[in-house]
């Protein structure tokens, strides 16, 4: 037996006045979901726990299996594990992401996704100008990198910029347990690469700067039980984003590197489906992520989010399901992590649809997977770290 999680990340989302009052999900062509879920069961999960912020971190560990509650710990140490840096028990690990701001106001979450090369040079400078003892800045793709602080605080409250766009920064800047060094971090960074030949250009150009340094997601390393020994299966895990990669280091899953996996528009779908099924000869589980639908959700593109999902449909899905059939019988999963809604541009709280199918035992399944589902009379999971146990058939602790 093979075992499939497909997370389309942040794929949910709210009926659209331009779609005559369908979702994203619900207007797209998904014939394979479609497909499986006529063979399956649709059911509602609340992924997160109640009153924690449904971000992709702690909710891919809880789609994987793992009670948030007692292992999430931030961001910034799971992207750091990604990366592979080591952490010393002492070490507060940060996600520092390169944004544009004017010094008023939080203006574009990635820079207008700046390149890594470009990226890094900014990284190098900062690190070699800014940085006190005990900190370290190291350069990871794109705006995406990580603040290392031994001894660094862990009672601080921070923002991600990708939820706050327009918002003026004195209302999410950190506050609390070294406040000021942090900000000061802010605010230093912005002199020094506003200067920078590379955002001279920018500016000259229209386009977004990468000259602000952000610091959020805070914590010390997780520790997680290996996969293999909670279900008694090797795993591999086929995604574009850090968070997702050290996710599947932590778990000693295989985190394989797929060409042309972005984490945004441009990823190569087709590639993802590949991998995941040359994965399935080494493995008898594979978790694939998808980033576009969340990407198109913050940009607030109705239009793009769309073609994410119909992409993830036609090539991710339908060829994994065909090259399944050849192999093995299987057990599919497909979830959204989060609703990532157009209108709030944000992650939101609440549950989301779910597919289960399973190719040795045939249903007559009656309720589409769109977030309909909400509104029938079908399984309802509170503790979405259990949802697994629906995948593999197995009941496991927390």
């Amino acid at each position: 037996m093979k075992y499939l999680l497909l997370v389309p990340d942040g794929m949910a989302d709210e009926p659209q006045e331009g779609l005559n009052g369908k979702t994203p999900l619900e207007a797209a062509r998904t014939p394979n979901f479609d497909s499986l879920a006529q063979r399956g069961t649709v059911g509602m999960v609340h992924v997160t726990p109640a009153g924690m912020y449904p971000g992709s971190d702690a909710a891919n560990m809880s789609l994987l299996g793992y009670d948030p509650t007692l292992h999430y710990t931030g961001r910034g140490p799971v992207e750091a594990a990604a990366m592979g840096i080591p952490m010393d028990p002492r070490d507060v690990a940060f996600r520092c992401s390169l944004v544009t701001t004017d010094g008023k106001s939080m203006l574009d979450y990635s820079s207008g996704h700046v390149a890594t090369q470009d990226a890094r040079a900014l990284i190098e400078l900062a690190a070699s100008k800014l940085l006190g003892p005990r900190l370290n800045l190291f350069p990871g793709i794109s705006y995406r990198h990580i603040l290392l602080w031994n001894d660094g605080p862990t009672e601080v409250q921070t923002h991600p910029p990708h939820e706050n766009m327009g918002r003026p920064l004195e209302e999410i800047l950190p506050t609390g347990e070294q406040e000021s060094r942090l900000r000061q971090l802010v605010w230093d960074s912005l002199d020094l690469l506003s200067n920078h030949p590379y955002n001279r250009r920018r500016r000259d150009e229209g386009k977004p700067e990468a000259n602000t340094l952000w610091p959020w997601g805070q914590g010390r390393a997780p520790h997680l039980e290996s996969f293999a020994l909670r279900r008694g299966r090797t795993g591999a895990v086929i995604t574009g984003v850090d968070v997702i990669r050290g996710l599947g280091r932590l778990a000693g899953l295989e985190v394989v590197d797929v060409p042309g996996a972005t984490g945004y528009f441009d990823t190569d779908y087709a590639a993802k489906a590949r991998y995941a099924l040359a994965a399935f000869d080494r493995h008898d589980f594979v978790w694939v992520h998808v980033e576009s639908p969340d990407e198109a959700g913050h940009l607030g593109d109705l239009d793009e989010k769309i073609k994410a999902i119909e992409a993830i449909d036609r090539d991710v899905l339908g060829p994994i399901v065909e090259g399944l059939r050849r192999l093995d019988d299987c057990r599919i999963l497909v979830v959204p992590d989060h609703a990532t809604p157009i209108r709030t541009r944000g992650h939101l709280e609440g549950p989301v649809p779910y597919l289960l199918f399973d190719s040795t035992s045939m249903r007559a399944g009656k309720v589409p997977f769109d977030e309909r589902a909400a509104h029938e009379r079908v399984p309802r999971i509170e503790e979405g770290f259990r949802l697994i146990d629906e995948l593999f058939g197995s009941k496991r602790a927390s």
